[in-house]
């Protein structure tokens, strides 16, 4: 077992060096330094829940695809709660892992109750105090649970809520021309749990989700069809055409209050931005240049959104801002080709398409951050918390759908039959 181990280091420093009177003795002053060195590189050591087999490995699942450090393995003991590290806490502590969780799960009038606890090791400190959650005992419940435990666990460790319990909306594309099958599916953060929306023969674009993560906006075109939005429950029920115009409607933006989208569309001649009731009707026109303006997304806080023109000049489309208390527009990006933006959900950070690299800029447009060439022309998305985005690439002639932390450096890609288009990441739901 590795612990930690003291160093003591000696530093012989010249008089000379030092800023002494010229007719003092030149002695050599010695300087003890007494440190310790950690040499354990875990964060965190999860002790499986007591009692349960479901939770913790979606729960350990969830925490190491993220930065931090976590290990389950030849731990010294197994605690299900902070009681039973009575007397025994100096034996964590000669680990050198920061935090301990600890947990057990029971039932309870048809309910799977979990408590758990997250310890500062150094201190025996119990963060936040106990933690209880129930949930029913189906299957999605279960893994839901297990997601929203690890956003808590996460948030006590770090102080930033956890981004496992969203959920990531894409297009799955099969075959090509009149044969093409566009599926939008619905997973779960960690890659599992797809479920497929809906199903068409045609092409599906740019799905969105709206605030409370309930619904999906995203465009459909069929064959000889003008492209059109729907708005649809992922929940169940059918779908509601917003947008029956004439020409290109493209790249819905939900409203941060969900009650508006924001949408391009061609049907009055050169792309346009409107905006209208995410129910359909109270149609306005916010943004109409000569130049075609497309790919609009909301700021958080619903005061501006973020957009694309071409009005540089043809095949230089740049990224704008409107604000809609003054409707001055001002222009974000610096030079080159920037197309496709999102906003983090702090309105800190924009992702967007850098020609054909993927990459992040903050709101004054410049770039902090390039994730390369992901194989489609599409940009990433953030998740709720802004540590990690989700992109969509092309490898070996399969579809890949990739999550990557910003922080860590940790990645992961889930595969798939066809083409994968256009991933989003929901909000944690409420």
């Amino acid at each position: 077992m590795h612990t930690h181990k003291k160093l003591l280091t000696t530093l012989l420093v010249s008089a000379a060096s030092l800023l002494v009177a010229p007719n003092l003795s030149a002695a050599p002053v010695v300087l003890e330094l007494d440190y310790e060195i950690p040499v354990q590189q875990n964060q965190v050591a999860f002790v499986p829940f007591a009692g349960d087999s479901v939770l913790s490995p979606i729960i350990l699942n969830d925490l190491n695809n993220t930065e931090l450090n976590v290990t389950s393995k030849d731990l010294p003991q197994q605690p299900r709660s902070s009681s039973e590290l009575t007397g025994t806490l100096p034996v964590w502590q000669q680990l050198g892992i920061p935090y301990l969780v600890v947990g057990s799960t029971r039932s309870d009038r048809g309910k799977v109750i979990t408590d758990y606890e997250v310890i500062e090791v150094k201190s025996g400190r119990v963060i936040g105090g106990k933690q209880s959650l129930s949930a029913d005992t189906d299957q999605s419940s279960m893994r839901y649970a297990g997601h929203v435990i690890a956003d808590k666990v996460y948030e006590l460790i770090t102080g930033t809520p956890g981004d496992f319990s969203g959920r990531i909306a894409y297009v799955e594309e099969t075959g090509r021309g009149r044969d093409k099958i566009s599926r939008l599916k619905v997973m779960d953060a960690d890659g599992e749990n797809a479920k497929t929306i809906t199903e068409v023969n045609g092409s599906i674009f740019s799905p969105a989700w709206s605030p409370d993560g309930n619904r999906i906006a995203y465009t459909v075109q069929r064959e000889q069809s003008y492209p059109i939005i729907y708005v649809q429950n992922v929940n169940g029920g059918g779908a509601n055409v917003i947008t029956p115009y004439k020409g290109s409607n493209l790249s819905p933006s939900f409203s941060p209050d969900g009650s508006k989208i924001l949408f391009s569309s061609s049907f009055e001649g050169s792309a346009n931005i409107y905006e209208i009731s995410a129910n359909g009707g109270n149609l306005r026109k916010i943004i109409d240049w000569p130049s075609s303006e497309v790919q609009p997304s909301y700021a958080p806080d619903g005061k501006s959104f973020i957009f694309v023109s071409d009005r540089a000049g043809f095949n230089k489309p740049s990224i704008y801002r409107y604000e809609f208390g003054s409707g001055r527009t001002s222009q974000v990006s610096r030079g080159g080709y920037a197309t496709s933006p999102q906003f983090s959900s702090d309105g800190s950070q924009i992702a967007f398409l850098s020609g054909r690299s993927a990459a992040i800029m903050n709101t004054n447009g410049a770039v902090t951050a390039n994730i390369g060439n992901t194989g489609i022309d599409e940009a990433p998305s953030f998740s709720p918390n802004g540590k990690r985005v989700v992109y969509a690439s092309t490898q070996g002639g399969k579809g890949v759908l990739t999550i990557k932390s910003l922080e860590g450096g940790k990645a992961f890609g889930k595969s798939a039959q066809g083409i994968i288009r256009s991933p989003v990441w929901s909000s944690n739901p409420n």
